[in-house]
């Protein structure tokens, strides 16, 4: 939409006309543009088939040893301060927070084993969100794709009036599209689920908007058709063709007011699933996979504990092993297992020994990842780590295994290639190997 900036049209109507007429205020400027070039990354005519991914962010690094991967029968300093829990599984034994996840065990696969070389949470965040270590520690947005962009770019959403790409509440840290175009970026629901009548802001009508202005909008789009003719050949008649209707209708019409509608759950399924931030975003999550949107981020901060563990655990460890278990438990129950792949991880796990502050520090050589649902073989352990918790004893695997995962579901070449904005050519993935013992 920046082509149009102080371009008039012959019969008056010019970008700050559009602003003035409020069309701006409903929807942002970058909506129909996001809508628009999502759209020509499409393969035309080729509808995508509704497979989905919801990609729970742990955001800060959260401790093996407490979640995952206990270690009983370590010494204290490295065992922790919480205990070990039995699992459905015989023999697998998880923290003694994750209680419901450990009852429905076989649904899930934990990765043990997953390794990689940073221990700085801006560069193990975008590696485990594009694939790629950011190259400069300092830089605090995107300088690769990140998943949802890609799959915002090569898929599109799966039904009419939705968006491809959704980050709840905001997005993830490095969650944005980089030099592919902020049309790939995640539409953002701002609020947490939990909150009292919630809505999304950018879909929710200015209050002023009666329904003589809201026809007035529709004529303001009849007047761009008319001057399509017009104008120059820098894009503007492409800005506001029927991409801003589509924008328009996403404001306006059914489909994305239905998926974003948590007031329509049975009150028992969202007590379920917790009335808390944490478990209504994975609740707002599966409405919105059900309703065509095929990548959806849950970010869920707070993991960063270098001090007193065992408390901080207990304060957030029962709201997110709940909204798991719930979330997975759904997804099974409304035959969606196949369609629908949860990834839950973190950007990194935490230091094998306690350390003064009674936390666990950075910790890249090893971390739990767990994945549910996308017809993958659950139900199993993939991976170890040694004695302590401290390295990959079996099976090594890496952040981007994981993503050639979240790729293969969506059936997504990740040999596909991009021109970066150096004129550069950038795969999806170079490390790509498949996590096997899921296939």
């Amino acid at each position: 939409m920046s082509s149009i900036l102080g371009t008039h049209l012959n019969n008056g109507v010019s970008r700050r006309g559009v602003l003035q007429a409020g069309l701006a205020g409903m929807f942002g400027l970058s909506l129909p543009e996001m809508l628009r070039l999502q759209a020509q990354g499409a393969e035309p005519g080729r509808k995508p088939r509704d497979a989905a991914v919801i990609f729970v962010e742990l955001a800060g690094g959260p401790t093996q040893h407490e979640t995952y991967d206990p270690k009983p029968d370590a010494p204290l300093e490295y065992r922790g301060p919480l205990q070990a829990i039995d699992t459905q599984l015989p023999g697998v034994y998880f923290s003694e927070l994750m209680v419901e996840q450990a009852r429905i065990a076989d649904k899930l696969a934990i990765i043990r084993s997953i390794t990689h070389d940073s221990g700085s949470h801006s560069t193990s965040t975008h590696l485990t969100q594009t694939g790629y270590y950011l190259r400069n520690p300092q830089n605090r947005e995107n300088e690769m794709p990140s998943a949802g962009s890609i799959v915002a770019k090569l898929r599109g959403s799966s039904d009419e009036g939705v968006p491809a790409y959704v980050s709840i509440p905001s997005s993830t840290r490095f969650g944005r599209a980089a030099w592919m175009s902020r049309a790939y970026n995640p539409f953002e629901t701002v609020n947490n689920g939990d909150v009292a009548d919630f809505q999304v802001p950018n879909l929710t009508l200015n209050q002023n908007l009666t329904g003589d202005r809201l026809h007035d909008r529709r004529s303001l789009l009849t007047a761009f058709d008319g001057s399509r003719k017009q104008v120059d050949n820098q894009g503007v008649a492409d800005a506001m063709d029927q991409f801003t209707r589509q924008a328009f209708e996403l404001v306006t019409g059914p489909a994305a007011r239905k998926a974003f509608n948590l007031g329509a759950e049975d009150p028992r399924i969202r007590a379920k699933y917790g009335q808390n931030p944490t478990g209504q975003n994975m609740l707002l999550a599966r409405r919105l996979v059900e309703h065509g949107v095929p990548f959806v981020t849950v970010r869920v901060n707070g993991w960063d504990d270098h001090g007193n563990i065992a408390q901080a655990m207990k304060g957030k460890g029962p709201s997110y092993d709940q909204g798991v278990a719930a979330l997975v438990e759904d997804i099974y129950a409304r035959g969606l297992d196949k369609q629908v792949l949860v990834v839950c991880i973190g950007e990194f796990g935490r230091t094998p020994r306690v350390n003064a502050s009674a936390g666990r520090d950075h910790w890249g050589q090893v971390m739990s990842v767990v994945l549910a649902g996308g017809g993958l073989k659950t139900g199993q352990i993939v991976g170890s780590s040694d004695r302590q918790g401290a390295i990959p004893l079996t099976r090594p695997y890496r952040p981007e295994n994981v993503l050639a995962m979240i790729y293969r579901h969506l059936d997504i070449d990740t040999t596909a290639s991009f021109i970066d904005n150096s004129g550069r050519p950038r795969f999806i993935l170079e490390r790509r190997e498949l996590i096997t013992e899921l296939i």
